[in-house]
């Protein structure tokens, strides 16, 4: 059985493409790793190091599934199979670890951000940060509200906006919606693009393990008959 060419060109389209992705991702995410602006917020949502292991492995599977099919090599082709069978049970295995603890998400947080209350005993550049999110968000604090910030709470908090629920603390008329209630929604939102995410590749890497077995399957033939 010959070589389908279209199958082989296809496979190796496929998998530039794949390279190339991964290559977008690894640099993003080292970005965002590196980024002063990241700040300590970021580890709400610890994907990054996660993100920067599934770039790098991608670009790995990616080189091998193009030198694979080019070169109809088919040791490099089933080190490609592999490769994209093992990520795609790990994809499942995250979707539903994913879709289980979506749920749980503002437990997590509140693990996360407990150890900087008081607010106020933190330093400058956590604090500049955090009121940041407070006037982005129009909330006030992490966990508890105004509170989280001592006796006075941050000017950010000033309830500048009298649509949202507002109190009276230390003297001043406040927001009076803890910041966690944001970063929930928020992590809430990031978990259900990344698992849509998730799925979509799942599903081309469906595809990708179709033409690397049929490709290498022919191979085999070829080289048995010859």
């Amino acid at each position: 059985m010959a070589v389908n060419k279209c199958i082989k060109y296809l496979l190796f389209l496929f998998n530039l493409v794949f390279w190339i992705c991964g290559c977008i991702i690894l640099g993003v995410s080292i970005y965002l790793k590196v980024s002063k602006s990241s700040g300590v917020l970021g580890s709400a949502v610890p994907f990054v190091n996660l993100m920067i292991a599934i770039g790098a492995i991608i670009m790995v599977l990616g080189f091998l599934g193009c030198c694979g099919a080019i070169k109809e090599n088919r040791c490099m082709l089933m080190l490609f199979f592999i490769g994209l069978l093992i990520i795609f049970l790990l994809l499942l295995a995250a979707g539903i670890l994913g879709a289980v603890k979506g749920k749980n998400s503002k437990d997590e947080l509140t693990q996360i951000l407990t150890p900087l209350i008081p607010l106020s005993k933190q330093p400058i550049d956590v604090q500049t940060e955090i009121q940041g999110l407070e006037s982005q968000a129009k909330c006030c604090g992490l966990i508890n509200g105004p509170a989280d910030w001592g006796n006075v709470a941050s000017q950010n908090c000033s309830c500048v906006d009298t649509t949202q629920k507002c109190t009276m603390y230390g003297g001043q008329n406040v927001y009076s919606t803890p910041c966690i209630e944001a970063l929930t929604l928020l992590v809430q939102s990031v978990s259900l693009i990344a698992l849509g995410v998730a799925f979509a590749v799942a599903v081309v890497m469906l595809f990708g393990m179709a033409f690397s077995m049929t490709l290498y399957c022919q191979i085999g033939g070829v080289t048995s008959g010859v």
